[in-house]
This record gives C-alpha cells, structure tokens and sequence, in this order.
C-alpha cells in the first residue's frame, strides 16, 4: 500500500458521491471515526460517509487505484485493528430496514443495528436472529456467525440470510445468493466479518415467528460462583433446544447507575431465554433456582422488543479487550474452573466479564446450504473480556492468556465473533482457529481470487 503522505496528495473524488468527504480538519471528521470500541480508533486521511451502494463502490475503486489503506465502519464494536492513513467508509445512514412479513424476510442495510431491526420486525409479529446488544451493527454481526439469544433453537443469523450485496476489490456491486455466487455466498456466511472479501452493504435475512419469550436472568452473590457454574454445567445437559442461555461472572463497579444492591458486588448471573410459556419456562428454571438466595431475579414473559434485558448490557462507549474458545461436548472440569474464576474475579488485573454460553442444538447442525461457519461440534462457548482504557492492559493479556492456556485440553477452536482487540488472539494468529483446515483453505482460495490486491485484509 502506498505510504501515508502519498495518500495525503491523492484528492478523493467528492462529486462523485452523495455522501459527505471528511478531511481531518472537519469538525465531523473526529466523530465519524469513533466507535463503540473506544480503546481503538481509526485515523484515516479521507472519511466517506456513504449514502448508499455507490458510494462504497466508489470509495474502494479509489482505495484500490491508489494503493490506499482501507477499512469500513457501522458501530465499531468489533474493532481490534486501527487504520492509520487511508479511506474510512462510514455506513452509519445505510440503515435502512424493510420487511416482507409475508416471506419471513428482512432486508437489512450496512449501518443498520440490531435494535432497528428488531423494531421493525416486531410490527409484523417476527423477530430476527439478533445478539444480546441492540446497539451492534447487525450485518458485521452476522457475517461473522452470529450466536443469538435463540440460537440453540435456530441455529447461527449467518444460517437464515437469504442473499447479500457486496463490493469487491474491483469495485463492482455482486448480488451474491446461492444460484448466482454460490462459492461466495458459502464464504460471507461465517468468514465475512472481518472484511476480507468486500464490503456488504446488504444482507436479506430470514426472520423467526417470535412475539414473546421467556427470559431474564438469575443473579447471584459471587460467593456462590463456583455452585452456580456446576449447577449450570449439570443443567444444560436436561434442557430443550429451545432454550438458550449461558452464565456470566462480573465484578460490577461502584457507581450510581447500578442498582444498590450490585454496585461493587462480584456477581454470578444466569441468562436465560425459552421459546415457551412462563409456567414451562418456571418448571425448567427450578433447578437452578435451589443453588441459593438471589441478588436479584428479572424472569418474565416478555416481548422480543424487550430481548436487550436477557444480558442487559451497556450502551456507552468504552475501551476494552477480550477473545473466546469454543469448547467441546463436556466443560473442563471443576478444578479448572476454578482457577479460571479465580483468576477473572475480583483480584483480577481489570474488571473482567466471564461468560460460559450453552451451544449446541441447532447450532451443531448445518443448514441446508452449507456456510462457513466453524466448529459445530462445540458444546460451549468461553468469552473472557476485560474492560481497560485504551485496550491496551498487558497484565489483562497476560491473564487472557493464561485462562486459555487452562482449558486448551477442551478447546475445538473459536467463534469469529466476541474478538476484541489485541486479546483477540484468534486474529493474531496466536490462538485457535474460527474454522477448520478444509475451511480454512478454501476460504484463502476464494481470498486470492475475489481480493488479489488484499484491499481488504487477510482472512
């Protein structure tokens, strides 16, 4: 690629597109680079704020010509590598939503999140296979997988899409689907979302006949952390496939925007969602129930409007680093555990967040046109992220690390979401792979000809 102040001198051709051209003296400029992810930032010479397809098209005809360092952005929730120099291309107003209730299907633009989504779909009594965060952006989301609150029952979001539109390197707008691009469409269903074959700049998806779910969490005292995981591990194995959920240990900060009773509290939480009836979902929950008094208990019927209450995550900006490994049939056993809890709680070197999510089910099982999507065969799924700065905490990669090297003996690989930043070691290359070696290698060949100038990354 051509070296920064070579870019500096390449005049980006505005009236070429509707969108605006920020240059690093605008005012917009600071805050079309910022993301979700503020650890890292982008700082590129020229931001293109698309409008639409050929904007996009545009932008990386030009980055192509020119040798110019190149990256796209919606939200900036994922984001582990920074461009210095180069063209941004911001979807955030491509985020148009438009459903056909009568197909089951959403059509879905770059910049779109998955709150605008499940709003949208709601009106026609659907819901998409959306995450445990309305504010990520529900294209890059997919791409990558996609492990949704019903996954367990509906398999992977990559699984439902029905067609995507793409740019590639030479700056052409492919309509990729089963019958036109099939080679393609394999790839970007599980091996898309880190960039490496185009920008897609719209998805059509498969929407799911959910209004309403069971679903909240468990809280506990972090004193019963170790009981509430065994308890957990023992009851995963009894549950239907509509039933998703998974267990998170945090240590919550001081601060007044919590209730009282978790500010500063080490905690273990149970999500849950049921596709089912609260009186079912009540019989199934008991178990788990009986491991001891709660902090707090927020299961309910609720609406899928509503899903962002499963995990209840938080909607600000802020820096942090983290990776996960896909476990195998069985979670390590109790004495690994508990070194890995030790090692992520209170005395950990940065507020750390563990998660262990049931897999399996549907998510085991290819659908009927086959993705690439990796490791199925995995039974559980370990995220492990540590909120820092400026994502940059070597003593929080140094525990990273070590709780990976723990439970290596079940480890099948890792999932291509939940990586961020530098303790994403899946995109380092220092840790498991997102898919298998046959995978692996045809996504590379797929690479070599739909990206020979690597405009876009390696994959």
């Amino acid at each position: 690629m051509a070296d920064r102040a070579a870019a500096r001198r390449v005049p980006f051709p505005a009236d070429e597109v509707r969108g605006r051209v920020l240059l690093p003296d605008d005012g917009a400029w600071s805050g079309e680079c910022s993301g979700f992810q503020a650890g890292y930032r982008h700082r590129p010479d020229v931001v293109v704020t698309a409008a639409d397809a050929d904007d996009v098209r545009t932008a990386v005809r030009h980055a192509a010509a020119h040798e110019l360092p190149f990256a796209v952005q919606a939200t900036g929730h994922g984001l582990g590598r920074a461009l210095d120099g180069g063209v941004l291309v911001s979807t955030r107003r491509m985020a148009h939503v438009q459903v056909d209730a009568a197909a089951r299907t959403a059509r879905v633009g770059a910049g779109a999140r998955w709150g605008d989504v499940v709003e949208e779909a709601a009106r026609s009594g659907l819901a998409p296979l959306s995450g445990s965060g309305p504010g990520v952006g529900a294209v890059s989301y997919t791409l990558n997988g996609g492990v949704g609150l019903l996954a367990r029952e509906f398999g992977y979001a990559a699984d439902h899409v029905r067609s995507l539109d793409v740019v590639t390197s030479d700056g052409r707008l492919r309509h990729v689907a089963p019958d036109s691009e099939p080679d393609l469409f394999w790839a970007l269903r599980g091996g898309g979302g880190r960039g490496g074959f185009g920008v897609v700049t719209e998805l059509e998806i498969g929407l799911v006949p959910v209004e309403r779910f069971y679903g909240g969490q468990l809280i506990f005292d972090g004193a019963l952390a170790g009981d509430v995981v065994e308890a957990w591990r023992a009851w995963t194995a009894t549950v239907p496939e509509e039933l998703t959920s998974s267990v998170t240990m945090l240590d919550y900060p001081d601060v007044p925007a919590l209730p009282e009773g978790l500010r500063g509290r080490y905690a273990a939480q149970v999500q849950i969602a049921y596709n089912g009836g609260r009186a079912e979902g009540e019989r199934l929950v008991e178990p788990l129930r009986a491991v001891g008094p709660r902090l707090g208990e927020t299961l309910r019927t609720m609406p899928y409007t509503e899903s962002a209450g499963v995990y209840n995550e938080p909607d600000m900006p802020h820096g942090y680093q983290g990776a996960n490994v896909l476990l195998g049939g069985e979670l390590p056993d109790q004495g690994v555990l508990g070194s890995v809890l030790e090692l992520t709680g209170p005395r950990a070197p940065a507020m750390t967040v563990l998660s262990l999510r049931h897999m399996g089910g549907a998510l085991g099982r290819e659908p009927e046109v086959p993705g690439a999507v990796g490791h199925r065969e995995a039974g559980y799924l370990m995220v492990l992220l540590s909120v820092t700065e400026d994502a940059a905490s070597p003593e929080a990669d140094a525990m990273h690390e070590r709780v990976f090297e723990l439970v290596e003996p079940w480890t099948v690989g890792a999932s291509s979401n939940f990586l961020y930043g530098r303790a994403s070691r899946a995109v380092a290359g220092g840790g498991p792979d997102a898919h298998g070696s046959e995978q692996r290698r045809r996504l590379r060949g797929l690479k070599a000809l739909v990206d020979p100038v690597n405009l876009f990354g390696s994959v």
